[in-house]
């Protein structure tokens, strides 16, 4: 895993997703070197770059342009951006001009949880995976919802995290936001 200090960052563009939890999702996904990954909600481009070591291809899409400018700074730091392509748009609608493919992750959905889930399935290779990773209880319903509506069996996993902070007296542990991770797979 890269480190979370390693990567650029911008205040106005979330991410990148913490280290421990881009393992878990890393090993949710069971990403394979034949994948095709779209990634919804890029970021920074935290789990663009972690998909992008191991998957054939990754699409990292975001509406905001600045996020594609943080990731694309990213990939370049890294040397990672020969099987990425940015797309800005919404991803409902980038569907459409997209191959089918072996992994939908959804880090960021601007309120379009729903039709991504649905577009996204339809356009799911069989065995394929969707992951959404949520902080909202109201996107976790969601998920879990939108999932069960396409015919998928949810497993979900709720991620506590501290981490240690060295101060003069001790170590102090530094809660980090809990996350669900929501992954389905579809026979």
């Amino acid at each position: 895993m890269i480190s979370d200090e390693d990567f650029i960052k911008d205040p106005k563009v979330p991410g990148p997703t913490k280290e421990e939890i881009r393992c878990l999702v890393m090993c949710k996904s069971e990403v394979s070197k034949d994948d095709i990954v779209v990634e919804v909600g890029c970021g920074t481009g935290g789990l663009t770059l972690e998909f992008a070591r191991l998957a054939e291809k990754v699409y990292a899409v975001d509406k905001n342009p600045k996020a594609l400018k943080i990731t694309n700074m990213n990939l370049e730091k890294h040397k990672m951006q020969d099987n990425v392509q940015l797309i800005q748009g919404s991803a409902p609608q980038v569907f459409n001009e997209l191959p089918s493919f072996n992994i939908l992750m959804v880090g960021g959905s601007s309120g379009e949880l729903s039709p991504i889930i649905e577009n996204g399935y339809k356009k799911l290779n069989p065995n394929g995976k969707i992951i959404v990773t949520a902080i909202l209880l109201e996107t976790r319903l969601e998920a879990i919802l939108n999932m069960q509506k396409v015919g998928l069996k949810p497993d979900i996993i709720d991620v506590h995290i501290s981490k240690g902070k060295i101060i003069k007296r001790g170590t102090m542990m530094e809660g980090r936001n809990p996350v669900a991770i929501i992954s389905a797979k579809k026979i």
